[in-house]
């Protein structure tokens, strides 16, 4: 098995067995505020078990490609969305689930104006921007308990870019 994963650029269908993309795509839903805004709306299937939705703020440290994913996490207990306050691309990298631990791995790359909703349980890797700021607004579940899994790989994966 080739431990080479090649990042795709992010496209909602690729992206739906893991969460949702969160863009501009086609027409807006509702046009408001005197005309000058399109409202997009809805765009991400928030979930909790318990608790509450939150919005923190993450500095994560720009990496580089290729990247060694060697390390696999997820949050049972609730959906997770990464919007980036810059317009830089960013790295996502999420697999199903294995009978309890990670799939094989798929990678995209986000590109500006996107961001994604991870559903609740799904295995991805950590924040990853591919050029500093690193900033991103994150939505997730606060509440009580970890509501964190990590899964370190004993083989890590190279991940490169789409050529």
């Amino acid at each position: 098995m080739s431990r080479v994963i090649v990042a795709h650029p992010l496209t909602a269908d690729a992206f739906a067995p893991y969460g949702d993309v969160l863009d501009v795509a086609g027409a807006a839903d509702k046009i408001i505020n005197a005309g000058l805004c399109g409202r997009y709306h809805d765009r991400a299937k928030l979930n909790f078990t318990d608790g509450r939705a939150g919005i923190s703020l993450f500095d994560a440290t720009p990496r580089a490609l290729p990247y060694t994913l060697d390390l696999l996490e997820r949050h049972p207990d609730g959906s997770q969305c990464f919007v980036p306050m810059h317009s830089k691309a960013w790295l996502v990298t999420v697999a199903p689930d294995d009978g309890g631990v990670p799939g094989m791995p798929v990678a995209f790359i986000v590109g500006a104006g996107q961001a994604v909703n991870l559903y609740r349980g799904t295995w991805h890797g950590v924040l990853t921007p591919l050029a500093a700021p690193g900033l991103f607004a994150v939505i997730d579940r606060i509440g009580p308990g970890a509501n964190l899994e990590e899964y370190a790989l004993a083989d890590p994966y190279i991940v490169t870019a789409d050529a």
